[in-house]
């Protein structure tokens, strides 16, 4: 199954438009992983485990486990989704973007080393850039619009023909890039106009990846409001260090499930 029909089938099964993000910070990590070799996995999974009946997917960040030399436990917990929480698709959060060669082997990073379901690249380099991604038609190309941190306005703002330089990225990302309908677009819950905007330019077909929710301040209410599609869905709401650290005590796993059921149930109150 592709990675867009996964989705789509699990944001009906799940009822859910939420993903977890996991970003691992050992040191924000439960006392009882303390002298675990392998706490990045087993942390992850835990958190996997705990969550995974209340999620739409999972969306690893590749620097959090490549700064701590646990690409190996990337690629098991990867392989763990997949094995116990079929039929949950997987990111893989590495925002690539290069030409040739490069970008040819960036795609097999993600898609054949890791295992993952889609990736988030971005398209300022062009079209050439992102096309080894665009070539794995059964794969999601997650490509970055108009994002959640401070600074995106520095160049995603910029006017061009009138029209600020993300409504540009959208338009052509849906128009000209979207041949195997394996695109989707990142675009910052921080910006609930701009999440509206985008969502007018490329319809209802494209799927939004959300970041922003939750500890960098988004508004889940404003996201559904504004970006949510004919069907009520059409989102893939991230959340991160909320679910993740929700405890730091004994109880992390059950508390990281509540954080992820507690946002699914705001964002569906908001979506019919």
């Amino acid at each position: 199954m592709s990675f867009m029909q996964s989705l789509r089938t699990r944001w009906q099964q799940a009822d859910s438009l939420v993903c977890v993000g996991l970003d691992p910070e050992p040191s924000r990590f439960p006392a009882r992983f303390a002298g675990d070799d392998d706490a990045v996995f087993h942390f992850c999974r835990d958190i996997v485990d705990a969550t995974a009946e209340h999620v739409c997917c999972f969306k690893p960040q590749i620097a959090h486990f490549a700064a701590l030399g646990a690409e190996d436990a990337l690629s098991r917990l990867i392989a763990h989704v997949h094995a116990h929480h079929p039929g949950i698709p997987v990111i893989l959060d590495s925002k690539r973007g290069d030409i040739g060669s490069t970008a040819r082997h960036y795609a097999d990073e993600a898609f054949v080393r890791h295992g993952a379901d889609a990736v988030t690249v971005n398209p300022y380099l062009g079209r050439d850039s992102v096309q080894p991604f665009l070539d794995h038609a059964d794969k999601g190309v997650v490509i970055l619009c108009r994002t959640s941190n401070p600074g995106a306005g520095d160049l995603q703002d910029l006017m061009v023909e009138g029209r600020p330089l993300y409504q540009h990225v959208a338009e052509t990302v849906a128009r000209d890039w979207n041949d195997h309908g394996n695109c989707a677009l990142v675009v910052g819950a921080t910006w609930p106009g701009q999440l509206r905007e985008v969502r007018a330019i490329v319809g209802d077909d494209i799927p939004f990846l959300v970041p922003g929710v939750g500890a960098q301040g988004g508004d889940a209410a404003a996201v559904v409001t504004h970006a949510r599609n004919a069907e009520g869905t059409g989102l893939i709401v991230s959340s991160s260090r909320a679910v993740l650290y929700a405890s730091n005590g004994d109880d992390y796993a059950e508390a990281a499930a509540q954080a992820a059921l507690d946002l699914r149930e705001t964002l569906n109150a908001h979506r019919r």
